[in-house]
């Protein structure tokens, strides 16, 4: 991002020491130094991190009332400034996720079985194999372990890294508190909190079980990915692992339904992405529904051949709701066909999901 601001941007990081120290002490002196920049022609103020420190949200809430600066303000999480009663700038801010790459950002380089085994973050990405290996693995061993701790997300930190690991382990499954509790020796209402911190940080999308009746929907276990298939191949200790067929096609429904997630944020879209269950284990990997109404049914699969077995799941669903479009997604099958659903590759159903956005 800060290779693309304007040349007249003045950009604070605070990780800095110094300067966290300084406008933790004293957050009038920021106000100061704009109102200084401004004069001096700075039109573009971007602060990263700043959830560290929350009170200078009340200067840059004067500063946008008095100045005609702009102030692009980035951070890992909103949870710490609202639990602590910060100035949110309602009605004054535009508030955009900031996921890891989607496949345009990749270009004519996007390889779908690397971002399977390292994923989308950007440095990742842009790294040799062996980098994003140790990246990936600092990553999970560091920030996701240390620094949700040192903004006092969380408090018992080996309870919290347990808690990672088995969430990796189950990531793309049904979330259920009280199992994961007893993997990780945790009791279920910690649990719950751990993977709303997730949630509220960006590193993990709970995904709801779709019911025609709202009020079922809320009494229905939810799946739950963690946000990159690099980071958990990380926490599953498997960067370098043979990727077995079953690690396959978790991994690609795993990074499908994230690109549909983060395609859907960056689009600023009413849609919003479910999954099917029913109680005899029937189900559609992913839903999407739009203004009431629902835009088709996608079952995601890696298996060379696809038959009509492999139907099985959305032709259930069709039984219950007929008229929905129904699709079948493989990482390279030409579109074809079968029954009543579309066998296709993941290019081309990204194109089908951006008309429903």
């Amino acid at each position: 991002m800060a290779g693309q601001l304007p040349p007249d941007a003045w950009r604070l990081d605070l990780l800095h020491a110094d300067l966290f120290q300084k406008y933790s002490k004293d957050p009038s002196l920021f106000r100061l130094e704009v109102e200084e920049r401004v004069r001096r022609g700075v039109s573009t103020v971007f602060v990263d991190e700043v959830q560290r420190i929350p009170a200078l949200l009340d200067e840059i809430h004067g500063l946008i009332e008095r100045t005609p600066v702009r102030f692009l303000l980035t951070g890992s999480s909103a949870r710490k400034l609202k639990r602590g009663g910060a100035n949110l700038l309602a009605g004054r801010a535009a508030v955009l996720p900031l996921h890891p790459l989607v496949v345009q950002e990749h270009g004519e380089s996007f390889d779908l079985e690397r971002a399977l085994r390292i994923g989308a973050l950007p440095a990742v990405v842009s790294s040799n194999d062996a980098d994003a290996r140790s990246l990936l693995a600092d990553y999970a061993n560091t920030y996701l372990r240390e620094e949700i701790q040192a903004e006092a997300l969380v408090r018992n930190l080996g309870g919290f890294a347990r808690f990672l690991d088995v969430a990796a382990a189950q990531s793309g499954e049904l979330l259920n508190a009280s199992s994961v509790g007893r993997d990780a020796a945790l009791p279920g209402r910690t649990v719950s909190e751990y993977f709303s911190i997730l949630e509220d940080t960006l590193l993990g999308l709970r995904l709801e079980a779709w019911r025609k009746s709202v009020r079922a929907r809320l009494v229905a276990h939810p799946r739950f990915y963690l946000f990159d298939t690099g980071v958990t191949n990380a926490l599953n200790r498997r960067l370098t692992a043979e990727v077995d067929p079953i690690t396959r096609g978790r991994l690609f429904e795993q990074w499908l339904v994230l690109e549909c997630r983060r395609l859907l944020d960056y689009a600023r879209s009413e849609a919003r992405l479910f999954f099917w269950r029913t109680n005899t284990g029937a189900e559609v990997d992913l839903l999407v529904e739009k203004h009431g109404k629902l835009r088709g049914a996608i079952e995601i699969k890696t298996a060379r051949r696809i038959g009509t077995s492999d139907l099985s799941g959305l032709r259930s669903f069709s039984a219950e709701n007929p008229g929905v479009p129904t699709f079948l997604v493989t990482p390279s099958a030409e579109p074809h066909r079968l029954g009543d659903s579309l066998v296709t590759n993941w290019r081309d159903f990204l194109a089908q999901f951006r008309e429903w956005l």
